[in-house]
């Protein structure tokens, strides 16, 4: 049976989660990201100075396969109760529960530390990420037209929410 397992980033994660996230920066929209980003900006997008956040590595049958995060949503106390997830998988791994696995165990882990509220932004053609929230009761709560600008086209970033606490 194939399992997956999530396991805390650390620094020796950290060219793997690059690799994986330089793929979707460099052939896709799911990031709006537009230049290969440094070991340091990856650094800072999966490991948190803050114990209240945390980014995991995600091991498909023992190989790296994607990673998981549960980040600061904006730096103003009032959303101290609010996070960000986000959720990137290695190319080919799709459609194999994964992604429903790791929205599971981020949920898990936001509750532990008294999370309220999830948001995850999702750029508007990223149909595959939109279903997986909407199956797990994220409903869409904004739509920002045209605020992102890639492959020579704007794009729509959508904003999705779920109460869990």
């Amino acid at each position: 049976m194939e399992k997956c397992i999530f396991e805390r980033a650390s620094e020796e994660h950290i060219d793997e989660a690059r690799a994986i996230y330089l793929h979707y920066v460099e052939h896709s929209t799911a990031t709006f990201h537009k230049r290969e980003i440094s070991r340091d900006e990856m650094r800072d997008l999966l490991i948190f100075k803050n114990p209240k956040y945390e980014g995991y590595i995600i091991r498909y049958d023992g190989e790296v396969c994607g990673y998981a995060v549960l980040a600061q949503y904006k730096p103003r106390e009032a959303f101290d109760q609010t996070a960000e997830v986000t959720i990137y998988l290695k190319e080919g791994y799709e459609g194999k529960s994964i992604g429903s696995k790791a929205l599971n165990f981020i949920e898990d882990r936001a509750k532990t530390k008294a999370i309220h509220a999830l948001i995850a932004l999702i750029c508007h053609e990223n149909t595959g990420s939109i279903a997986l929230f909407e199956k797990y009761g994220y409903q869409k709560c904004a739509h920002y037209k045209e605020v992102g600008y890639k492959f020579n086209r704007w794009l729509d970033l959508v904003c999705f929410e779920k109460i869990i606490n």
